[in-house]
């Protein structure tokens, strides 16, 4: 009973809304940490997988200041968010694994400027742009992109079951 009651509470809207944040903000904090500071360069696919979550934060925290029916309704439209999201992981980790190609055009994030010509030059012989369907690290088999795809799903659950709960109650 005590267990239903905790879930019931925190599918309301600003609890809702407060964890599918600090979910978000801890997803893309993550792929940062990866990027600057373990030294992981995202391929064009990792970055626009981060969009959905730079879209969905300051939704997320409009929700919290906003009455039940508006943090609803945002609440729904995070949920629509992530689940683009989703499919943008799954397609990643799909030409990952080989299952279809991935992007032609993919390359790598940029790197630091080079002070001038020569340097750019140089930076160019050892510089190699990062393929979308090599995954730079994995986890238990899965990779970051895989993870996205699922921590997406999740969020979107999340997200949607709130929406739907604060919609109902008129």
């Amino acid at each position: 009973m005590a267990q239903a009651s905790m879930a019931h509470a925190l599918t309301a809207p600003r609890p809702a809304a407060l964890l599918v944040l600090v979910g978000a903000a801890a997803t893309v904090g993550g792929a940062l940490i990866f990027q600057h500071v373990l030294g992981y360069v995202p391929c064009k696919l990792c970055l626009t997988e981060r969009q959905p979550y730079y879209l969905a934060v300051p939704l997320l925290a409009a929700a919290l200041l906003l009455p039940r029916r508006p943090a609803s309704w945002l609440l729904a439209l995070v949920a629509v968010i992530f689940l683009v999201g989703a499919g943008l992981g799954a397609y990643h980790a799909g030409a990952e694994w080989g299952f279809w190609p991935g992007p032609s055009d993919c390359g790598g994030g940029a790197g630091p400027a080079p002070a001038g010509v020569n340097d750019f030059l140089k930076a160019l012989e050892s510089t190699r742009p990062v393929d979308c369907t090599a995954a730079a690290w994995r986890f238990l088999g899965i990779s970051l992109a895989g993870y996205n795809a699922l921590i997406a799903v999740v969020l979107a659950a999340f997200a949607g079951i709130a929406a739907l709960r604060g919609l109902r109650r008129g």
